[in-house]
């Protein structure tokens, strides 16, 4: 995710149950551009035990495969190409989600990267630009080209995050395509992350937005998801694998959640950032969390006008601590928008553009 996946986030994210695997921030590739310096540290000092792909996102082939042999370098699990992103400002450079209404270029471009990545190549995508009219012959691609792990969004580019998902066409691709492919949008729980592979066959999900939210989520899908593969293959005498199925899934309380902003918000702070403007990154990060904090979005109406660390922090006390043992809802509450440039129809989806 652009503006979050950085280190202090990764950092966060690994203490609370990491994934499996991160992804980089997207590298901007063009003519001029260099790896930039802030998301190779996701990838240098990446302590966490979990391996990390770098993202790329750019259209141009030889700077694309320049940039490959440049962060083949570094230790990366492997090269993630980018073409889901519906943030306007992208698509209109014909990267992104832009690439998905030209897949004569996606050919070119997917074939050069798979030639230059002597490892694991993955590709995320989203079922369309305007319409899912190329969706077929993309995945067709997908396959052509080796591709080691496809993820799909279950929108369109122009359906941003507006639209429910259309998890009939991820199954499309979960049963066309030879490489396991992962089950991305709206997986906001563990009990939603089981429904979807049910659903669509896919071979895992990739959550994004939810984890702001809910870093405890990849924790509590692993609890839930190992309840839910094993179940046939027990018997009295595996009393391991019984009573790993018997623990229960974790459900953080809102104590836990004011421990999760505290933590989030010693690792982003550094000393070149006035605390004004760190403040302001932060609300930014609490309009995911204040989705399960209360029905009535109280809490964002409060942190939203907060101007200083000492306010911000009075706020979250008076809103987590007050029932600290209160459960932090394991569903967004309905209603409660996290980031309204995000979901009404806006120039762009970065963190940096959110209104606070």
């Amino acid at each position: 995710m652009q503006d979050v996946t950085d280190l202090p986030f990764i950092r966060v994210a690994a203490h609370y149950g990491a994934p499996d695997y991160f992804f980089t921030e997207f590298f901007r590739v063009h003519a001029q551009s260099r790896p930039e310096k802030h998301i190779l540290r996701s990838i240098v000092e990446n302590k966490t035990g979990r391996p990390v792909f770098a993202q790329l996102i750019g259209e141009e082939i030889p700077h694309m495969v320049r940039t490959v042999k440049e962060l083949l370098k570094y230790p990366i699990a492997g090269i993630d190409l980018n073409m889901g992103c519906p943030a306007p400002k992208i698509y209109k450079k014909n990267v992104g989600g832009g690439l998905l209404r030209d897949p004569a270029k996606i050919d070119e471009l997917i074939g050069a990267l798979r030639d230059a990545v002597p490892g694991l190549f993955t590709v995320k995508m989203r079922i369309g630009f305007d319409s899912t009219e190329n969706y077929e012959r993309v995945l067709g691609l997908i396959n052509k080209h080796g591709v080691d792990l496809l993820s799909v969004h279950g929108r369109t580019v122009k359906e941003g995050y507006r639209s429910d998902v259309h998890y009939d066409h991820i199954a499309i691709a979960a049963r066309t395509v030879r490489c396991p492919v992962l089950a991305n949008g709206n997986v906001t729980s563990a009990a939603k992350a089981a429904a979807v592979l049910e659903e669509t066959g896919a071979a895992g999900v990739m959550i994004g937005r939810h984890a702001i939210r809910n870093p405890w989520i990849f924790r509590q899908c692993r609890e839930r998801l190992v309840e839910r593969v094993a179940p046939n293959a027990l018997s009295s005498s595996n009393n391991a694998l019984e009573a790993k199925r018997s623990t229960p899934i974790f459900q953080p309380t809102l104590a836990d959640a004011r421990e999760y902003i505290t933590r989030l918000y010693r690792e982003t702070q550094t000393p070149d950032i006035p605390e004004k403007a760190h403040v302001a990154k932060m609300k930014k990060y609490l309009n995911f969390v204040g989705q399960s904090v209360d029905a009535e979005g109280k809490f964002l109406h409060d942190m939203r006008r907060a101007m200083t660390e000492a306010e911000l922090f009075a706020v979250c006390d008076a809103h987590l601590l007050t029932e600290p043992a209160k459960l932090f809802a394991t569903e967004p509450y309905p209603g409660i928008i996290a980031r309204p440039n995000c979901e009404t129809p806006v120039e762009s989806c970065s963190l940096d553009t959110i209104t606070a």
